[in-house]
């Protein structure tokens, strides 16, 4: 099945915006104040000379927009000029209106005197007129290739009701095409609601899809594990590539006063690549520069970590992030972004419309936990070398048919009809794979799954009210009989993890189903019931719950279980590794060409040999049998198939 990875588009034209939020070292937020034309075009220079074709911009809002019924000429003009030095250099910008957050801190105009953001007619009916003049003014000019309406509002307005979210944004985006703005344009808050987080912030990605031109994630995101943390960024653009617009990573860095020089090389490595094979089409950084100069003003006194989010230093000079941007737009170009798509795939990720829905009585703790394990499991398939499409439940149920595999990992949720529906799936042919969880909530404790024995063949021996505990630290699956590229006796091993609710099992007794693993006490663990052309797989135990909860645990063995049902399901992969950590997908360009990347989630050097139907080259065109990637490192070689 295709995964799309839509592009944006300016005047019909497809573009590829790779840059950086752009705040100029002379005055940060208060940079329009304090313009230097000079000192703008010199930074501007150096991000076009390192690949970078376009800005995102500010209009910092108490500055611009000093009374209600007024812009401040003197600001106007310094951002004219801005543009000019954008068309100077090569480049575009998007500007940002509404721009009253920023790095730690809230700015108001002078004269909101504590009006509601969404709700008073008369702020709202300001903010319109606001965004109707400014883009009035500069609409027409070359170097604007967008718009957003603000900057991570939800930090600034709050979080508000979907419908009064809607309204308001709406109001704005219609402001905006009243001042005669026809390029592409989106909110700016991050990204951050439900479908994402599990928490309903009042901004919903489906919602905003419906008037707006792209969806902008900013990944700020810490973890506790390391590939956990490089692959985040990946699976939160998988989850907003579900509304059917290009996902551009709007916003992501780090502060180098967090990180070794080496450390924030490799994270915007793993970070740019693996979010390109998840189907973002643009890349903005934050920010271009540093602000040691800055030092006495706010937000940088109180947040002086955010003096040094730049991509440049404090004299403009590149930092380690910049050369892999640099790096990133040489091999963009090579392989020619905008004429590529993701290479189809035959596995699916199945996340539960519980996520998105809002249903009634569905809590947080549900939400987050189909996040959490989802993402667990996505890092699972890359580890087991399987490209899979992340796909949603529809709300009230129905899955997406057509492909050959598919993983519900620790799934509590699902709706009637879907569990229906899967035994349907099984019967045309696919695999369908799901496995035991109750998660932290302690509300309703257990399974809350329909069709049960009549798909997995076993029938649960749990008691009412009741979960059944995990008092092993380790629990161990052991293969009675071949599965796939795991032999009989093979035993894998998962470290328990989880509160009173969710460290537990599913007791089962085989009916139909036969049992190809048991536990360390003779326990069914992984039952298989066979449904015609297809097959059913429950496994008793929430491996991927485990891991999600564990710190520095990848790669676990969940990886080993994902690449034997992808064996039984017969999945189709372009390359096979031995190496979890080393990941793998592919891009194919309309000429037919199909190029491979690959990932290193080995923190030194490591040399593989891919097993591949046809042959391997670099983009130079040397043949490359075997391949050696640096600490965290990337490639990018084209395969030439038999």
């Amino acid at each position: 099945m295709d995964r799309p990875s839509p592009l944006l588009t300016v005047d019909g034209t497809p573009v590829v915006w790779l840059g950086a939020n752009f705040w100029s070292r002379t005055g940060g937020p208060l940079m329009w104040s304090r313009y230097d034309s000079g000192v703008v075009r010199q930074e501007l220079r150096v991000l076009a000379d390192h690949g970078l074709n376009m800005t995102r911009s500010f209009f910092y809002w108490p500055d611009f927009h000093p009374t209600p019924d007024t812009l401040d000429e003197q600001c106007v003009a310094n951002f004219a000029d801005f543009l000019d030095a954008h068309s100077e250099t090569g480049m575009t910008t998007v500007p940002t209106f509404l721009v009253g957050h920023m790095s730690g801190e809230n700015w108001d105009p002078v004269w909101r005197d504590g009006r509601d953001l969404y709700r008073d007619v008369w702020f709202v009916g300001r903010q319109a007129w606001y965004v109707r003049e400014l883009t009035a003014r500069f609409a027409a000019h070359p170097a604007v290739a967008g718009w957003l309406l603000t900057n991570e509002v939800p930090i600034y307005g709050g979080e508000a009701p979907r419908p009064i979210v809607d309204a308001w944004a709406s109001l704005l985006v219609d402001a905006v095409r009243a001042g005669g703005g026809t390029q592409p344009v989106a909110v700016g808050d991050g990204a951050w609601g439900i479908e994402t987080t599990g928490h309903d912030n009042g901004f919903s990605v489906q919602d905003l899809a419906g008037f707006t031109d792209f969806v902008g994630p900013h990944v700020y995101r810490m973890e506790t594990d390391q590939l956990r943390q490089h692959l985040k960024a990946a699976y939160i653009a998988e989850l907003c590539g579900d509304a059917g617009l290009p996902v551009v990573m709007e916003e992501f860095g780090l502060t180098s006063d967090f990180v070794s020089d080496a450390g924030a090389a490799s994270y915007y490595r793993q970070l740019l690549y693996t979010t390109l094979l998840a189907g973002a089409t643009g890349w903005i950084a934050w920010n271009n520069t540093d602000y040691d100069d800055l030092a006495d003003q706010r937000p940088y006194s109180h947040h002086p970590f955010e003096m040094h989010f730049g991509i440049t230093d404090r004299t403009g000079a590149p930092k380690p992030p910049l050369r892999e941007l640099a790096r990133f737009a040489a091999d963009l170009a090579a392989i020619d972004l905008p004429n590529l798509t993701r290479a189809a795939v035959d596995a699916a990720l199945v996340v539960p419309s519980h996520l998105a829905a809002d249903y009634p009585f569905t809590n947080e703790d549900e939400r987050a936990h189909i996040v959490a394990t989802g993402e667990q499991a996505y890092l699972a398939a890359h580890e087991a070398h399987i490209p899979v499409a992340v796909v949603r439940e529809r709300e009230d149920g129905g899955i997406p048919s057509g492909y050959g595999l598919y993983l519900l990992p620790s799934v509590k949720q699902l709706c009637a009809t879907s569990w229906l529906q899967l035994e349907e799936l099984a019967g045309q042919g696919a695999t369908v794979y799901a496995s035991y969880a109750h998660g932290s909530s302690g509300v309703q404790r257990g399974p809350w799954w329909a069709n049960t024995e009549p798909l997995f063949g076993v029938r649960m021996e749990s008691s009412y009210g009741l979960v059944e505990p995990v008092t092993d630290d380790v629990v161990t699956l052991r293969f009675t009989e071949d599965f796939g590229s795991i032999a009989s006796g093979t035993v894998l091993s998962f470290r328990a993890a989880g509160n009173e609710n969710g460290r537990s099992f599913l007791p089962v007794r085989a009916t139909s189903g036969r049992v190809v693993a048991v536990d360390a006490h003779g326990r069914p663990a992984i039952v298989v019931k066979d449904h015609g052309r297809g097959r059913a797989v429950l496994c008793a135990y929430p491996v991927e719950f485990f891991a999600s909860e564990l710190a520095r645990v990848n790669p676990e063995e969940t990886w080993r279980l994902y690449d034997a049902l992808a064996e039984v399901a017969d999945v189709e992969r372009d390359v096979r590794l031995d190496d979890p950590r080393v990941f793998v997908d592919t891009l194919v360009h309309d000429d037919g060409r199909r190029f491979v990347v690959f990932v290193s989630e080995h923190a030194s050097p490591v040399t593989v040999s891919p097993r591949v139907a046809g042959e391997l080259r670099t983009l130079d065109g040397d043949a490359a049998a075997e391949l050696r990637l640096d600490p965290w490192g990337v490639a990018v070689h084209e395969l030439v198939l038999e």
